[in-house]
């Protein structure tokens, strides 16, 4: 895992090193958009079958006031609670979203807000994330995140 993880900087430190980033079309970016927002939207809906697949078993996320990193069964864990608790989600929203595309590697700095509700209790959060998108396999999946609240 720590190779992985060696391996994405490296690919980040050279992408940053060459470039700001490598064009792409918009069809591109409207698919890590895509995609991006299933990965959200599953996790909330607790969809177990998109998150094994859009989440992969060697990622990494790291959650602002949460001293443990977490990784994809954490992930699944934590959507089965979120439900189980009658979480619900009822707004997300990206105010803010850059892209940079490296190869197969995209990095998104985003801004965002998300409305749920749990036990008849209604909460609004927003933060920023970091989060990273590779294509394997033709398709692009989520190995790792990092996210922080707006205090």
């Amino acid at each position: 895992m720590r190779r992985n993880v060696r391996m994405m900087i490296g690919i980040c430190v050279l992408g940053l090193l060459i470039g700001p980033g490598m064009a792409f079309g918009q069809d591109d970016r409207g698919e890590i958009l895509k995609v991006r927002e299933s990965v959200w939207r599953a996790w909330f809906a607790n969809d177990a079958k998109a998150l094994e697949r859009l989440v992969p078993a060697d990622t990494i996320v790291i959650s602002s006031d949460e001293a443990k990193w977490k990784n994809q069964a954490d992930v699944l864990r934590t959507a089965a609670e979120f439900q189980a608790d009658g979480g619900k989600l009822l707004r997300l929203e990206f105010p803010r979203t850059e892209i940079q595309r490296f190869g197969d590697v995209a990095v998104i700095w985003t801004s965002y807000l998300v409305e749920t509700e749990e036990n008849g209790k209604r909460t609004v959060n927003s933060g920023r994330a970091t989060e990273i998108f590779v294509r394997r396999n033709g398709e692009w999946v989520n190995p790792g995140w990092h996210t922080d609240a707006f205090k």
